[in-house]
């Protein structure tokens, strides 16, 4: 409808432009012609159209636009010639111009920028660093993250149902204690926390590509409201169990000379070998290392800073995005190791996780998965049961004996 208009628009113009033309170039009448009546020879010429010259209606008189100086004119100035023209103010939000805010600048020192300021990068067309951090996210650390974690979780399921649970012989009867009640409770609450943080964060970065066209944007929208919130308070918690797990389990968690050949032997998980190992084996370590300690400060680190509660930062939008980056990727590392070690502790060897349940496992259980503890306890150096037994009181609570 819009082109119709603009052709029949065109052809009324074109119509009406040869008389007009006509009647400013007709020349002079000649001599043998008769002379004009009183009323035509006092009938004024049509004044020329303002704005038109020649036959095209396109070119117009100049005006600001076409002003030399109009570069150096004002925002005011230029209201004045086009009103409601707001391209000169968004051209300069776009370059990071500061404008004028009402939020105090030691608590907003970026308030006054809608876009971040243009920086150059080398080798690259983009120019602002926003738009930089944005394609980083959704064209490295999503696609690449989220293919990782599934390919984990798709070979732990193939080693699943090609060497099913890791098993052992039967049992004695004769229980020795793995870990104490204070050892469980720190492990459980630094689990809940990451399977919160981690299903949260999993929800936030890959929900869009899964969870959103099945349950609509609407519910969506709101779960993932729910579990920001979640996620930013659950985060101190995880940040302080995970100091305690660290401090409990450090001392069990130092490297020996026996986990060289666990870790040659590959823990004997593909042939089936028994490996010998102290109260945790190469593989445990490693993960303690590689996933509660070092990927784990990183993650809390950047998590904290993303909850504005490390002191002496502005948090400006470059630092945030830093910290959002490093934190993505140290995240989708630590649950890519979790997997394995979640996988192993539960459906993956029998008795692992009766044991981070009770605190006990079957003699049997203690010589065949981990033969130089037990041989240890056997020995007299650890003792088997470190906590006191209880007994039962005639009302049924425990007693301490």
């Amino acid at each position: 409808m819009k082109q119709l208009t603009t052709a029949l628009l065109l052809a009324v113009a074109a119509w009406s432009l040869p008389a007009i033309s006509q009647e400013k170039a007709a020349p002079a009448p000649a001599a043998s012609a008769p002379a004009a009546t009183p009323a035509a020879a006092a009938t004024p010429a049509p004044a020329a159209m303002p704005g038109i010259q020649g036959q095209n209606i396109f070119e117009v008189k100049p005006d600001a636009s076409s002003d030399p100086n109009y570069a150096n004119q004002t925002n005011a100035e230029r209201a004045k010639v086009q009103p409601g023209n707001n391209a000169p103010m968004w051209r300069q939000v776009g370059q990071g111009v500061t404008g004028y805010s009402s939020l105090p600048v030691t608590e907003a020192p970026e308030a006054g920028n809608l876009i971040q300021k243009f920086v150059q990068y080398p080798g690259s067309r983009l120019t602002n660093a926003g738009e930089a951090w944005r394609q980083v996210r959704n064209w490295w650390i999503i696609p690449y993250g989220g293919a990782l974690l599934v390919i984990v979780v798709v070979a732990i399921a193939l080693f699943y149902f090609a060497k099913g649970s890791i098993g052992y012989g039967a049992e004695t009867g004769r229980k020795i204690e793995r870990f104490t009640y204070f050892e469980r409770a720190a492990h459980w609450v630094n689990a809940i926390a990451f399977c919160a943080l981690a299903i949260s964060g999993i929800i936030m970065a890959f929900g869009k590509f899964f969870l959103l066209p099945v349950i609509g944007s609407t519910l969506f929208g709101w779960l993932t409201y729910a579990l920001k919130n979640l996620h930013n308070f659950t985060g101190p918690l995880f940040a302080v169990s995970l100091v305690v797990v660290l401090l409990t389990f450090v001392r069990d968690n130092l490297p020996r000379r026996e986990d060289l050949l666990w870790l040659r032997k590959g823990g004997g998980l593909i042939t089936g070998e028994h490996v010998p190992s102290h109260r945790f084996n190469a593989g445990e370590k490693a993960v303690f290392w590689g996933g509660v300690f070092f990927l784990g400060l990183i993650v809390v680190g950047s998590g904290l800073f993303l909850d504005k509660l490390v002191p002496g930062f502005l948090y400006l939008r470059g630092e945030m995005q830093i910290a959002h980056m490093i934190h993505a990727v140290a995240a989708v590392l630590m649950m890519c190791m979790f997997l394995g070690h979640i996988y192993l502790g539960t459906i993956g060897m029998r008795g692992a996780y009766k044991a981070m349940k009770t605190g006990y496992v079957d003699e049997t259980w203690a010589k065949e998965h981990h033969e130089l503890w037990y041989d240890d306890i056997k020995a007299g150096k650890i003792p088997a049961q470190r906590t006191p037994p209880t007994q039962t009181a005639p009302d049924g609570s425990p007693v301490r004996v």
